[in-house]
């Protein structure tokens, strides 16, 4: 079956004909795609297009083979295989224990290998080398593991930090990297973190990208933060390491550098590695760069020190190896720049209201990208590199979009209360009507450090919040990345302070316009968006008339003693056992100031979120109900940081919007 992938704009007229808004359930019903192989000569890929079943909510996935140049799809049956890479010895894919080959474009199939239990596998550039990780047993840190007598216990017996981390416990398996030559067995593979408690890929998301060939195949690069303990929980340094073969050394090419050295990527003709680096240690937010090492010299160049944004997206190489392209969060969107690697010069590519994500195959002048926006889900696009138009390639929810009446969006310049002016995205409901008024929301959003852009979420869905008939305005406020270095750094040590006026200043703009109801306002945010909802329903002087603060910071002591990424804690808060006591634990801390709450409240609590830890949310529930305030709690016990499981991701939008419905 060929399927002609029609090249239209997103805006695409059919949407004009569209009879209903989105819901939580007709969200959930939109395809996903994802590239999962892209073929060395950068003229074809595979994509899957995945669907939830809201039933079992499994992610049903169909594969397809794309001619990047006739822009023809062709469906493909890859079976219970998963597709592993594509370069010029063919294609590689996993399925159980073995590893298979085609080289007909994945008509055929012959075994390849035989790998047994293994993860994120890379096949050498030769062909003839096998690198793949899989967890071992480091440390006896389960009492069935101390004490083979008792195989029946659950206890957990630490003696260091670092004994959970995002939504698990430390069982004293790590992540480690092997490497193998085909002609041996498996059991030869070669362990190239034995005996260190040491995490590659790191935890809790890294994968495959963590480790890569040099091209000639005769040493591995893979990335790893070389500390345990209570040094892992406060340091963000991170290294490249570089394993030979043929020498059995391994060596420290970032040793330098302080900060986070992660994603390493080679030039495709092989004289130039590149990667992410951050200087400072235990800032997690410090700019990004790019650094590029020539390979045979050893000479290291940082192409971005002058630029004054960070990159926080995919890093490409052209083909050529003379340019890189890169995506970066810029002025409330996210877009495609190049960089000249010889002058260090950066290009602005695309622009307009969509974020450009993942920078997918280049095509003689052109880039694949993905692309979305608030509206709409990832999809294909090319990018003309000179002028940077975009056409869409392909348009996986076209039957979806056209039942579905968009939302509009704008992003407008708010004046702060320190003169500057601030980016405030402004999301209208379906079928605007500038005479009416209508509920607002300010959105506020987490990371602290986290860009606020053109973002498609299936939780934290703007377009879906404003599809329910509110206006959501969401500030793009001190601490966000895309405004320049400066503007991103000033949340640091400063969380209760500024970007709380940066929030109020974009409420009283909004309560300003006549199409806002100043009279129904309210406020919602997770993580650090809920720290904000916190910390606003003390100060907020009835502006707002309800609140929604998901996995949000309450009690700034009893979180500092919960979380597990201290290193993050040491540098935007401080210590409680600093002196002078940090503002954070006085001024800034929310539960300080709930002998002034007023307001309705709402609170949501994932069960095994272990950075931001339940009692955040216990406490906050239990001193708002004690306070006399109509409260509700949701708890998730089976969900970390997110909601990530369909049904309770359903839950939470109806209680969500349930309470903005009797609270607003």
């Amino acid at each position: 079956m060929k399927l002609k992938h029609t090249l239209v704009a997103l805006a695409a007229p059919f949407l004009m004909n569209a009879q209903q808004v989105m819901t939580p359930e007709t969200l959930w019903a939109l395809n996903k795609l994802g590239v999962t192989a892209v073929s060395p000569d950068q003229s074809a890929l595979i994509y899957s297009i995945g669907k939830t079943d809201l039933k079992t909510e499994k992610n049903n996935k169909s594969s397809y083979f794309f001619n990047i140049q006739s822009a023809e799809s062709t469906g493909i049956d890859l079976g219970k295989k998963s597709l592993i890479q594509w370069d010029k010895n063919g294609i590689y894919a996993q399925e159980g224990d073995r590893i298979y080959l085609s080289r007909d474009a994945g008509k055929t199939w012959a075994e390849f290998y035989t790998i047994g239990e293994a993860d994120n596998i890379v096949i050498s550039p030769d062909g003839k080398k096998v690198a793949f990780s899989r967890q071992v047993l480091v440390e006896k840190l389960l009492g069935k593991d101390k004490y083979a007598d008792v195989p029946n216990t659950t206890a957990h017996i630490y003696t260091d930090l670092n004994h959970r981390h995002w939504d698990y416990f430390n069982e004293g398996k790590y992540n480690h990297v092997f490497v193998v030559n085909i002609s041996d067995n498996i059991e030869k593979a070669k362990d190239l973190l034995e005996g260190k408690a040491w995490d590659s890929p790191q935890r809790p998301f890294g994968g495959a990208e963590d480790f890569i060939w040099s091209p000639d195949s005769s040493q591995l690069l893979y990335v790893t933060k070389p500390f345990s303990g209570a040094e892992y929980a406060q340091s963000t340094n991170t290294d490249i390491f570089a394993y030979d073969l043929n020498s059995g050394t391994t060596r420290n090419i970032t040793q330098s550098n302080k900060g986070y050295d992660v994603s390493p990527k080679f030039s495709p003709d092989g004289k130039t590695l590149s990667w992410q680096s951050m200087e400072r240690d235990g800032y997690e937010a410090d700019k990004n760069d790019v650094k590029i090492m020539d390979w045979k010299s050893g000479q290291i160049t940082n192409l971005t020190k002058g630029w004054d944004e960070s990159v926080a997206g995919d890093v490409f190489w052209a083909q050529d190896s003379k340019t890189v392209y890169f995506t970066t969060p810029f002025r409330g969107t996210k877009q495609l720049f190049s960089l000249n690697p010889k002058n260090s010069q950066i290009r602005q590519i695309t622009k307009g209201d969509f974020d450009v994500n993942e920078i997918v195959a280049q095509d003689k002048n052109s880039l694949l990208v993905t692309r979305t926006d608030m509206n709409h889900n990832a999809d294909l696009f090319s990018v003309e590199v000179k002028k940077g138009s975009m056409k869409q390639v392909t348009d996986i929810n076209r039957e979806n979009y056209a039942k579905i009446t968009p939302s509009r969006t704008e992003l407008k310049m708010v004046k702060t209360t320190d003169g500057k002016e601030m980016g405030v995205w402004f999301v209208y409901p379906p079928d605007f009507d500038p005479s009416k008024k209508y509920p607002t929301l300010l959105y506020c959003q987490g990371g602290p450090q986290s860009a606020l852009t053109q973002f498609f979420s299936t939780r934290w869905n703007l377009a879906l919040i404003a599809a329910n008939g509110y206006i959501v305005v969401a500030p793009n406020r001190r601490g966000m990345p895309g405004w320049g270095t400066a503007w991103n750094e000033e949340i640091s040590k400063d969380w209760g302070g500024q970007p709380m006026r940066d929030y109020l200043s974009a409420t009283d703009f909004a309560k300003t316009l006549p199409f806002v109801d100043a009279d129904r306002m309210g406020a919602v945010g997770a993580s650090y968006g809920g720290y904000s909802v916190f910390m606003l329903a003390g100060i907020h002087n009835n502006r707002f008339k309800t609140f929604i603060s998901h996995d949000g910071l309450f009690d700034m002591k009893s979180w500092y003693g919960t979380t597990e990424e201290l290193w993050f804690a040491n540098w935007d808060l401080g210590k409680p056992t600093d002196r002078p006591l940090p503002k954070a634990y006085t001024d800034f801390n929310p539960s300080n100031f709930v002998d002034k709450w007023n307001t309705p409240i709402m609170i949501i609590q994932g069960g095994i979120d272990f950075r931001v830890s339940y009692e955040q949310g216990q406490e906050a529930f239990q001193a708002a109900r004690l306070h006399g305030l109509k409260s509700k709690f949701l708890y998730f016990p089976n969900e970390n940081h997110w909601v990530l499981k369909p049904h309770n991701a359903l839950v939470w939008q109806r209680e969500f919007f349930g309470w903005l419905k009797e609270t607003l």
